[in-house]
């Protein structure tokens, strides 16, 4: 390392000393950025010489200040160097780009891991005795209404340790709310996390333990800068050997490929996202159950803490089978064995570790007599392990009894892997002797139980068994719930083709909704089978009806909480749902004797029209006695804990209406489910379909669970996970920690703190006017603009987007290319990547202006006022405030001026300008209502790390276009024949250049899809 970032770093941290804690803090980002920076040149400069890198730092120079594309770029010689750069050049200065964005991620996410750090120690040591009351303000209800707005408002006001459960039981205290109340929500209290199985993950596995290993040494890094400091020295060896590390594991990283050697298949993924598990989220989920129960005893002390599990993780890795025909009733029961397996393989790495740990010998400690009782049983059924170890542990009960336990864990792995290499269907050879292994994690957990009863008995404490008893409780042999989701088609369908064999007076799709419903209602009160065992079906129906049999086994064989739920997408009428249950039915998870069923059945609301339907669907099911039985428990039932679980979408509704009319139209579902559910006495649960970009549903979750409406929310919240924000949120285990510690909070916050302004009429009233009027001129453009598809197609990267390796689901449902048979994902995933943002905020701003220019003082001040008061307002202006603040028009007017097609110069011209004219009003209105001068000046931590990327994704927006034009012109064969165009490049460089771009912006923006 140069003695120049050592010298200019001590200069940064000496000035800090004398700083207020929160410019301490910035100048703390400030020395490692500076740090990786001067690295990252270094390590440039050794791979590919002086040259490029000052070739690399002009193009930098490309943008403004501000961060935004220079407006006098157009005739630049600089754009005219990087039309010039060789193939070999341009890759190189694409992937140093990418690199650069990728150690900002690092440094921004260690930055923020250091300061929650900071928060909560601060918080759980600066709270002292808190468990006397103390007076709540004396306008008790504007208090809560503060508390509520303010939190997802200015972040400069938050409160120091907001979201975390040190800030939230005081503030309850504070505010009277009566403590049984807390504790019937902490009985009932349920997180999930989802992954989902179609992640935008792009970052390969093998780069992020490159990252966590660099986190790694930042951390080691803070500790001997530390060190220095008080030692008062200039510099430090240490400090100078961990910058070295730094250079070195980011060179290494410079020579490893970043994109994906091949096509990721169904068990590539399930691997991918389990990474999660293995590294971070097994260690982390039982320091969340301490850190609520610690925060809980200080103020509460006479509360019960939570269930272990009140935080759980699901899956549709492996599950999800909605238009991907590569996930097949095999691959689910290879990914639930899988799961198996490498919990299994935890469970026997801690079982070993305790064996060294609980040493007490019979002569100096003594052993309930249950223990030694079960290890007379273990000698009958493991003669083996009685023979090898009893006199080596005569007088160590709990290592012999450690011993039995991990030889039953071990066959139970030897099991599982030989379920996992053979077929669902097939039958297991030869039974294991009784004993000899755990059939379920109950069992596993009695056996641990009656260890840690013994020791504590016996006045003893073993923190690791604690922790192993917390795993076993929250993972079980599942580690995680696989939902199946499958499309509403694929059941009518089968069950069209299985009438048409029955030769049935009329076929299934052939019967009017009414006429559906009564049908399936009576074949699902009969006891009678509908499905012949022989059935000459399509392939697909066959798949159809054999995954509800492949559940079944999985139910046999793993128990239940496997696989619970069965998420029906495009889901449209009370059929949709009917049908499920009745091919259920025919697979055995449902009996029609006694109206018990084993699956819940999801409903996926996705597009506006489903969504405002969705109440009516359900209110008709639940009139039908034989659903409602099934969700009580059966016939005669009257199970206080019936639960309906449904899926509302946030991907589809955009893309169909827009950012502002889809937020609108999921908060009334939810305010309109909830209320039919209490009709019925039914619990509800939201499933939120949530993606990574703000387009999708994504942003800030803690934010978003306080946004929702009233009490829907009622302890219960199930969320999916995805693409980049699994790596921004579980890649280290610090940052997993404060994510499930905020939504914890968020979700015990709005339930029990919920505020009146989501009940006001008026402002519902006025909310539906703008959503109305943003849907309007959302689809004017997106649907009705005939040009937009065309201009879609080849002002961005779509067509390259299709084939990046990332996902085994196709980009496309049923391979069509019209814009309702495009996915969400990638149709989010361009506009991103040609810095438009489009589907995040389009049609806002002509909705506010619209609504202002009607009474321009009086409205102005209403949307104010919302801003100020209705989180779910706030949330949404936010939303759109932050993508606004990441579009670069001038970079999109290159994409367009590019790419476009010659003969369509004037009609995309025309799109472009439309879509210019309502990002400037959009941003005018945003400020208005905001009351800033500039875009995100309520928030400036997120202002520095927009602008911080911002002005580095420039040139590499100009180096994507530049690729993806030779790339198409490449394919342009008649162009090719007539001599028009000279390449010296295979199709396939031109590709992997253009795909290192779409990296390289994905990792700078922070989204992608």
């Amino acid at each position: 390392m140069s003695p120049t970032v050592s010298s200019q770093a001590d200069m940064v941290l000496a000035k800090s000393e004398s700083l207020s804690v929160p410019e301490a803090s910035e100048a703390f980002l400030r020395h490692r950025l500076t740090i990786v920076e001067r690295i990252w040149e270094s390590v440039l400069e050794a791979e590919c010489g002086t040259e490029l890198v000052s070739l690399l730092n002009n193009i930098r120079r490309l943008c403004a200040p501000d961060g935004q594309a220079d407006t006098a770029l157009d005739n630049a010689n600089a754009l005219q160097l990087i039309e010039q750069l060789s193939l070999e050049d341009a890759i190189r200065m694409a992937r140093a780009f990418a690199l650069y964005f990728q150690l900002i991620n690092i440094v921004e996410q260690h930055y923020e891991q250091q300061d929650q750090r900071k928060h909560y120690q601060e918080m759980a040591a600066g709270l002292g005795n808190s468990s006397q009351r103390t007076q709540p303000s004396s306008n008790s209800e504007a208090f809560l209404n503060n508390v509520v707005s303010t939190d997802i408002g200015n972040v400069a006001q938050k409160q120091r340790g907001t979201g975390t459960f040190h800030w939230l039981f005081p503030l309850l205290n504070q505010l009277n709310v009566p403590p049984k109340h807390i504790q019937t929500l902490i009985d009932h209290l349920d997180v999930r996390l989802v992954f989902t199985a179609h992640p935008t993950e792009i970052v390969r596995h093998t780069i992020r333990d490159k990252q966590r290993r660099i986190s790694s040494i930042f951390r080691r890094m803070d500790l001997a800068e530390e060190q220095a400091r008080l030692r008062e020295q200039a510099s430090s060896w240490e400090v100078t050997q961990l910058q070295e590390q730094l250079t070195e594991e980011i060179r290494l990283w410079w020579r490893t490929d970043e994109l994906h050697q091949f096509k990721p298949s169904v068990l590539d993924e399930v691997d991918f996202t389990l990474h999660y598990f293995d590294v971070v989220l097994f260690e982390a989920i039982p320091e969340l159950y301490q850190r609520f129960n610690r925060a809980l005893s200080r103020t509460f002390p006479g509360l019960t803490p939570p269930r272990h599990r009140f935080c759980r993780f699901g899956s549709w890795v492996g599950s999800d089978r909605d238009g991907n025909p590569s996930v097949t009733p095999q691959v689910t029961w290879k990914t639930a064995s899988y799961q198996r397996n490498l919990v299994l393989e935890k469970y026997m790495t801690s079982v070993r570790n305790l064996s060294d740990l609980l040493s007490p010998s019979l002569h100096w400690s003594e052993v309930l007599p249950d223990l030694l009782e079960s290890l007379e049983q273990d000698r009958l059924q493991m003669p083996d392990i009685y023979e090898a170890l009893a006199i080596r542990y005569r007088q160590e009960p709990y290592r012999l009894k450690l011993a039995y336990i991990e030889k039953r864990l071990v066959n139970t792995h030897q099991r599982s892997q030989k379920l996992y290499n053979g077929d669902y269907l097939q039958e297991e050879d030869n039974a294991a002797p009784p004993g000899t292994l755990y059939m379920t994690g109950q069992d596993f957990l009695d056996e641990l139980s009656l260890v840690h009863r013994s020791l504590k008995e016996t006045g003893l404490v073993c923190r690791e068994l604690d922790m192993l008893l917390s795993q076993v409780e929250i993972y079980g042999f599942s580690l995680a719930q696989l939902d199946i989701r499958q499309e509403s088609t694929r059941h009518s369908d089968t069950i069209h083709e299985i009438t048409e064999y029955l030769q049935l007076p009329k076929l299934y799709n052939d019967l009017s909704e009414t006429e559906k419903v009564e049908w399936l209602t009576t074949e699902l009160s009969t006891r009678r089978p509908l499905i012949p065992t022989e059935l000459p079906i399509s392939e697909k129906a066959r798949e159809t009806v054999a995954t509800f049999h492949m559940v079944r086994k999985l139910h046999q064989e793993f128990g239940q909480d496997i696989c619970r739920s069965y998420v029906i997408s495009m889901s449209n009428y009370a059929s949709d749902i009917l049908e499920v249950l009745l091919l259920a039915k025919e697979a055995g998870l449902y009996d029609p004797a006694t109206g018990i069923g084993s699956l819940h059945i999801v409903p996926l609301f996705e597009t506006v029209e489903d969504l405002r339907r969705s109440t009516a669907v359900m209110e008709e099911l639940f009139e039908l006695p034989l659903y409602l039985s099934m969700l009580k428990g059966g016939y005669g039932a009257d199970d206080p804990t019936a639960l309906q679980e449904v899926m509302l979408g946030y991907s589809d509704s955009n893309k169909d209406s827009g950012f502002l009319s889809s937020n609108w139209e999921i908060h009334k579902a939810q305010q309109s489910l909830q209320k039919i559910t209490n009709k019925y006495d039914i619990a509800l649960r939201i499933f939120h379909g949530r993606g990574g970009s703000v387009g999708r549903g994504g942003g800030p979750a803690y934010e978003a669970i306080l946004a929702q409406p009233g009490r829907s929310i009622d302890g219960r919240i199930k969320i999916t996970e995805q693409g980049e924000v699994l790596a921004s949120k579980y890649n280290l285990k610090d940052l997993a920690l404060y994510n499930l510690e905020t939504v914890t909070t968020a979700v015990v916050q709005a339930s029990l703190l919920s505020n009146s302004f989501d009940e006001i009429t008026p402002w519902h009233e006025i909310m539906e006017t703008l959503a109305v009027r943003s849907r309007q001129h959302y689809r004017s453009l997106i649907y009705e603009d005939p040009e937009l598809v065309e201009f879609f197609h080849h002002v961005t990267p779509i067509q390259e987007i299709s084939q990046l390796q990332i996902s085994s689901r196709p980009s496309r449902r049923g391979g069509k290319k019209d814009l309702p048979s495009l996915r969400a994902i990638p149709w989010v995933f361009s506009w991103t990547q040609a810095r438009f943002l489009l589907p995040s905020w389009y049609g806002v701003g002509t909705a506010l202006q619209e609504f202002i220019n009607e009474e321009p003082e009086a409205n102005l001040n209403l949307l104010r006022s919302f801003y100020t008061k209705w989180p779910f307002f706030k949330m949404a202006i936010s939303k759109v405030e932050m993508t606004l603040a990441k579009v670069d028009l001038q970079i999109a007017q290159h994409y367009v001026d590019e790419l476009g097609l010659e003969e369509r110069r004037d009609s995309f011209q025309a799109v472009f300008d439309q879509i210019a004219q309502e990002f400037h009003l959009t941003s005018q209105m945003i400020l208005q209502v905001t009351d800033n001068q500039a875009l995100l000046d309520g928030d400036p931590s997120l202002q520095r790390s927009v602008q911080l990327r911002n002005g580095t994704i420039v040139p590499l927006g100009f180096l994507q276009v530049s690729l993806l034009k030779r790339l198409r012109q490449h394919r342009d064969t008649a162009a090719l024949a007539t001599g028009v165009i000279q390449s010296r490049y295979s199709r396939g460089e031109l590709l992997r250049g253009a795909l290192l771009t779409i990296n390289g912006i994905a990792a700078g923006m922070r989204n992608t899809g």
